[in-house]
């Protein structure tokens, strides 16, 4: 394979081996001398206060080590400072006083010689409580309702022209409302940590998606220069966002291994997953779109609510990609929170998108409908050249081709117009489809590159495996820039003594530190061809550093037919090895585009008419995301993204016992997900996308793009197949036969 045909070539990842034979190493799997464990517990209730606890009994526990409590918890550092550094996810600090605010807040730390003691210990705990009502439904009267909604700072309320006047005169018209509920992440790998005092110095491996957040804010909360934490995560079991921020349980082991001067280590239980570490909030979304008789949306209205926590203030963001995304002269959108006896949410793939589309693909798939008009004509009537919302061209949109390559791939002219009437025996069958879409995000990131005497190279950032492909990504990124094969390449990260990365979140890995890595490649060739071009002993010894040029990995001049490798270069310059650094700059303000990957789902379902039981049969997922860096691993997490919103459409829905504020479902027996046989094949297409505007790369990023539209792509072919509307998530057999 030519090192030119490394962009795009679905390389097996470098990080499989590892992995299959288990010698990666997991957060949970770090091993320290005189390690002791931990175990975190849980308030029984959701709202109150601690009235008294006894712990003598746990004390005397064979292997225990220490309780911690609120009563004996030493004094830490709090302040919303934590938060704006994007890494502590609750503004309280743990065990800092008596008062609980929802189900499975910690109340305690055991530490013992064995994880056995520790549970063992844990259940001899005695808590009394000061029990209050709980508030953990958005109709409750005492729940306090917070307008205005802020995303990240950004306030989400926007609007243009004259919404009301123009919904009233619309000719066509829907309005309705649609609900999510509250979905968990449920990574194969639970959070972990281990923390490790040494001299001073703070040591902690955590399955993060954060490092350098989290070393900042361990910094701050247990008042340590920067430089005496370092965190670690070299694998990540899956995260899909709840590993962005930095939860509690991490500040316990760190506080407790100081505690006893020993390293701790402290893994979530399952149960743990669903009440400690963040969620999908809870929407309840308006949706009033009118159009004129030929389809042409005149108006659209995307209002409505999500929850947060009792002390912290996170919005789900589902209106903000409807302002860009349909031409609309007239448009408002706005969100409201409401407190309730919950953990805080959090981040979940596709934040925002991911409901957000639910209901405003829905509702265009309504108005279709309304209109007797078909789904993909409707939208491509009211088809974006350039970003309603500012006015902005985007720097490069394939979603029409999405359309017509998804339509002929799934045979879009055969679907039946009229639901309810393709049918096979008991079974319904219906299409439907849903546009995708997610912004392009990079940020700012440093790497590392060396190239050493044997004609390797090494780069290094603080970025994260999540199981993406990343090292293996950024290997063929950097071996692509020097012209090497991609095996003389590896790429190094998961460590905060290696250079700062930000989280790995928004889809903007590969985005941000790809450019990174593909700036130190360049680095290291500029370097070398501007020593050559200085040195009196090189074959280039005078030429102008633009003229040496890199071809197949070899340094070359027109002028001259001496060709130079980089082994043979360093040789020429007297060099073992060349090290570089170099950091990305970005600056979109100064660019005035909209940057945004798109994509269209179109699926079929049959449905038993019968049994209410719905099976997707058929998916078809286009997407046009920029430049593909490796098509295998694009193309995996495309279809894992599309699983986890077949999973949200008919299966997923945290289940909270209003009386008590608890989870019911709390575990994987009773919380559904999909398995092997929900899922069908899936069909992943890429639109080619040339965009030399986003970065140098050309890679927008797939990791979110693939569950947006997905939901309502489901719902919309529920309707084809049987007729009922469902707006409630998710689509279950009771709600068909209503």
């Amino acid at each position: 394979m030519s090192t030119a045909d490394l962009i795009g070539r679905g390389l097996d990842r470098v990080d499989g081996p590892l992995k299959v034979t288990g010698r990666a190493r997991y957060s949970a799997e770090f091993p320290a001398k005189q390690i002791s464990y931990a175990v975190a517990v849980g308030s029984e209730i959701a709202s109150g206060k601690i009235r008294s606890l006894n712990t003598s009994e746990a004390e005397k526990a064979p292997g225990v080590i220490a309780v911690i409590t609120h009563k004996n918890c030493p004094p830490m550092a709090q302040g919303k400072s934590f938060e704006l550094g994007g890494a502590l996810a609750d503004l309280r600090m743990p065990l800092s006083d008596a008062n609980i605010y929802h189900a499975g807040q910690y109340v305690a730390v055991v530490i013992a010689e064995s994880l056995e003691c520790a549970r063992h210990a844990a259940t001899l705990l005695k808590f009394t409580y000061i029990e209050e009502d709980p508030i953990v439904d958005f109709s409750d009267k005492k729940a306090q309702h917070i307008d205005n909604a802020k995303f990240m700072g950004q306030p989400l309320g926007k609007s243009r022209g004259s919404v009301e006047p123009a919904l009233a005169a619309a000719s066509v018209k829907v309005d309705n409302v649609y609900r999510t509920p509250t979905v968990n992440h449920n990574p194969m790998e639970t959070h972990a940590t281990t923390s490790v005092w040494d001299s001073g110095k703070l040591t902690v491996y955590d399955a993060t998606q954060n490092l350098y957040g989290s070393r900042g804010t361990l910094a701050q909360i247990f008042s340590l220069p920067t430089e005496n934490v370092r965190v670690v995560c070299k694998f990540i079991g899956g995260a899909f966002g709840c590993k962005g921020a930095m939860w509690p349980h991490v500040v316990l082991c760190a506080m407790a291994a100081k505690a006893v001067n020993r390293p701790v280590k402290l893994v979530l239980t399952r149960p743990q997953m669903f009440t400690n570490v963040g969620h999908r909030a809870e929407t309840e979304q308006r949706v009033a779109i009118g159009a004129d008789q030929n389809g042409a949306i005149q108006a659209i209205i995307h209002e409505g609510t999500s929850h947060t926590s009792m002390n912290g203030d996170f919005v789900e963001p589902f209106t903000k990609t409807t302002p860009m995304f349909y031409t609309s002269p007239n448009l408002r959108v706005g969100q409201s929170v409401v407190r309730l006896n919950k953990q805080l949410p959090t981040f979940m793939r596709a934040p925002g998108e991911t409901p957000g589309m639910f209901a405003l693909e829905s509702a265009m798939d309504e108005l279709a409908y309304a209109l007797d008009m078909d789904p993909v004509a409707l939208r491509m009537k009211n088809y974006a050249t350039e970003d309603p919302d500012n006015g902005h061209p985007f720097s490069s949109k394939g979603l029409a081709q999405c359309y017509k390559v998804g339509c002929a791939k799934i045979g879009w002219d055969k679907r039946n117009k009229q639901p309810g009437t393709r049918r096979d025996g008991d079974w319904l069958y219906g299409m439907g489809m849903a546009s995708a879409t997610y912004p392009t995000m990079h940020f700012n990131a440093v790497c590392d590159g060396i190239l050493n005497g044997d004609g390797t190279f090494v780069f290094k950032s603080s970025t994260h495996e999540m199981g993406t492909g990343t090292c293996t990504v950024m290997a063929q990124i950097g071996a692509a820039r020097l012209g090497v094969p991609a095996d003389a390449v590896v790429f190094e990260l998961g460590d905060t003594d290696y250079p700062m990365a930000p989280v790995s979140g928004g889809s903007a890995t590969v985005s941000t530190v790809g450019s990174a890595v593909d700036g130190a490649a360049l680095e290291i060739q500029n370097i070398l061809a501007k020593k050559l071009a200085d040195s009196a002993t090189s074959p280039f010894s005078g030429l102008p550093q633009g003229e040496i040029e890199v071809k197949d990995g070899r340094f070359t001049a027109l002028s001259r037919p001496d060709t130079l490798s980089y082994v043979e270069a360093l040789k020429a310059l007297d060099l073992a090895s060349l090290a570089v650094k170099f950091q990305t700059k970005f600056n979109d303000h100064a660019k005035k585009v909209s940057m945004h990957s798109f994509g269209a789902h179109f699926i079929e379902v049959k449905v038993d008419q019968d049994l209410g039981i719905v099976h997707v049969t058929r998916s078809v997922g286009v997407f046009a995301n920029g430049r593909i860096i490796n098509e295998k691993t694009c193309r995996s997490q495309i279809q894992g993204g599309i699983v986890m919103g077949i999973g949200m459409a008919l299966e997923e829905a945290a289940i909270m016992d209003k009386r008590t504020g608890r989870m019911v479902n709390g575990n994987l027996g009773e919380y559904h997900v999909p398995v092997n046989a929900d899922v069908p094949d899936i069909e992943v297409h890429f639109i080619p996308e040339e965009d030399t505007v986003i970065n140098s790369i050309g890679a927008k990023g797939v990791g979110e793009i693939g569950i947006t539209g997905v939901a309502a792509a489901v719902a919309n072919a529920v309707y084809n197949a049987t007729g009922k509307r469902i707006r409630h998530l998710p689509i279950t057999a009771d709600k068909l036969f209503v």
